[in-house]
């Protein structure tokens, strides 16, 4: 998973945008829902925010208030930092978090806890616990023609092959799964769900 994101960091907005390999995607309503997330993340309240595994810095560059941006990839943290003159973006890992106890009042992640195995979710819902006192989960909407759980082979421009773990989720599901919260989204392509995870 490293290395593919890593080598997927300079086509990673294509996904987003719909371009290069995804041109030809059948994706009905895409661009109107990614414009809807972007909204949802910017209607967040400021506060201090860390956004972890931010990629290239696409929906971190519309939170408000002190961001900083986590990835474990120095090429997604390149672009992001070149995004973000405003934020501080930092390589590391997400477990465990590179930062101290409430260092921060939310943690935002994006299409990442949707790649984590069961054992990885209760690690990394426990160190965002105990880094903020809110979680909020952007990640993919469950929707026809997928599995709620597969591992997917990808294929990046350079022909390189990787084999990723992914799930996809309704709103209310991800919201009983990290132990309750609003669902602030709930499309064809994406969900959002926010929740108070520390005192």
């Amino acid at each position: 998973m490293r290395a593919y994101y890593d080598a997927r960091a300079g086509e990673y907005d294509d996904w987003w945008l719909g371009r290069g390999l995804y041109a030809e995607r059948d994706r009905p309503g895409w661009h109107e829902e990614v414009e809807q997330l972007c909204e949802v993340v910017a209607g967040l309240a400021p506060a201090r925010v860390l956004d972890v595994a931010c990629g290239t810095g696409f929906l971190t560059r519309h939170l408000r208030g002190e961001v900083t941006g986590l990835d474990q990839s120095p090429a997604m943290v390149e672009v992001a930092s070149a995004r973000l003159p405003e934020a501080r973006v930092v390589q590391g890992d997400a477990v465990p978090l590179p930062f101290g106890d409430g260092e921060f009042d939310r943690v935002l992640t994006g299409h990442f806890y949707g790649h984590l195995l069961p054992d990885e979710r209760e690690r990394f819902v426990s160190e965002a616990r105990r880094v903020a006192r809110e979680l909020v989960v952007v990640d993919s909407a469950l929707h026809d023609g997928v599995d709620p759980e597969e591992w997917q082979d990808r294929v990046l421009n350079d022909g390189t092959r990787h084999r990723v773990y992914k799930r996809y989720f309704r709103g209310a599901e991800l919201a009983a799964e990290l132990g309750g919260g609003d669902v602030l989204h709930d499309g064809t392509w994406f969900v959002v769900v926010a929740c108070k995870i520390g005192a």
